[in-house]
């Protein structure tokens, strides 16, 4: 095989964002060899490729037409489609994030038992040079252990347009969460992937705080960890200009990530013996600005799809194997259920408490859009 034949299941903003990556040519192994939509109305945009069209996945999964799938519906569908098309024995790139709840994700990585399937996840921020670096840092030892964590992750201001403009958005029937389960993803993700999973977590969820919501956008978190680390998460889409500012500090030495630049302040001993050894006492152990010169922010959505092909094709290793998205929802979770019973959760989460709550807030919502999604015009243009 030269190419993988590719279908994708949901063909709005991001799924159809993804269909013309490929169909620019922007990931080579890739070829896009169907589209599947419950809105027919959304191939008209690609009615010049003559692909097949589906309206529903199980069509699409028994056509023979596809090798693999990108299955980029909203966030609920993303547990029932994956789990068939890993029944049907086809490769699968899920987006973000890979389930609603924990529940559903040990139910989603329960139905990959094929090795020879690929199964991943669309986390591209994995593909970021300044992450990468910052990772390699803490697995190497050079920033010692780390004391403390705080990210700050305020850019991501939506309008109420944005929440009107689909049934699903910002529900708990549709969505299954507001900025943690749609926008920060990428972020608790980033979190786990460079620290690790803390052992509790304290959180204070604000729900529809600045919009005409039901679900949380604007949250604080306060995590701990075994060797005393602590952290705090701060995000909203209610804020703006907003801000994206990632603060690591260890025992040689502090690195911030902001604007697209790292700053890395190191430190010429260890602080923590610095401290036992020093007699003088308000000496600070001596630092030097080591220069981090890193370029752009990687190749993003189209990284992810190159190798997810390039895993299938030749065996290269998964960015962003599926399997490690369930520490990202799980810690997502664990901040909207320490929220809502208003103290600390050790973790790891209970799958089930959690699913419970979230079905309790299904079944009492009353909450209702206040204007029809189909009469709001809003623009996505800015947002792949």
């Amino acid at each position: 095989m030269d190419s993988v034949r590719l279908g994708i299941v949901g063909t709005g903003n991001m799924g159809g964002n993804h269909a013309r990556q490929v169909l620019e040519g922007k990931v080579p192994g890739l070829t896009l060899s169907a589209l599947c939509d419950i809105n027919p109305k959304r191939f008209e945009a690609f009615v010049e490729h003559q692909l097949p069209t589906f309206t529903s996945a199980e069509a699409l999964l028994t056509s023979g037409t596809v090798d693999a799938v990108m299955v980029a519906t909203p966030h609920y569908a993303h547990t029932t489609i994956g789990i068939q098309v890993l029944e049907a024995g086809l490769h699968l790139l899920v987006e973000k994030p890979i389930c609603v709840h924990k529940a559903d994700c040990e139910k989603l990585i329960a139905a990959h038992t094929d090795p020879a399937v690929v199964f991943s996840a669309m986390f591209n921020q994995r593909t970021d040079p300044s992450y990468q670096w910052l990772r390699e840092r803490i697995e190497g030892g050079e920033l010692g252990p780390l004391q403390r964590i705080n990210w700050i992750m305020t850019g991501w201001f939506r309008t109420e347009s944005y929440y009107q403009s689909g049934d699903w958005r910002a529900t708990w029937r549709g969505e299954g969460g507001g900025v943690l389960v749609n926008q920060c993803p990428h972020q608790l993700d980033l979190w786990q992937w460079l620290f690790g999973m803390p052992s509790s977590v304290r959180a204070f969820c604000k729900l529809g705080q600045f919009h005409d919501i039901e679900v949380e956008d604007n949250v604080t978190a306060y995590m701990e960890y075994e060797n005393g680390c602590t952290g705090v998460f701060i995000t909203t889409t209610g804020e703006a200009p907003g801000a994206n500012r990632l603060e690591v500090v260890g025992d040689l030495g502090t690195v911030v990530i902001e604007h697209g630049k790292v700053t890395w302040r190191k430190c010429e001993t260890s602080v923590s013996e610095h401290s036992r050894t020093s007699s003088k006492g308000f000496e600070k152990p001596s630092t030097e600005t080591v220069p981090v010169i890193i370029e752009g922010t990687g190749e993003q959505h189209t990284g992810i799809m190159k190798n997810f092909a390039a895993a299938i094709l030749h065996g290269e290793p998964l960015l962003a194997p599926a399997v490690e998205g369930k520490a990202s929802v799980e810690l997502g979770n664990t901040m909207l259920y320490s929220a809502a019973i208003n103290d600390t959760v050790q973790l790891p989460l209970d799958a089930a408490k959690y699913a419970e709550l979230l079905e309790s807030r299904i079944a009492t919502s009353r909450y209702v859009k206040s204007a029809d999604p189909a009469e709001v015009a809003t623009d996505f243009s800015n947002s792949f």
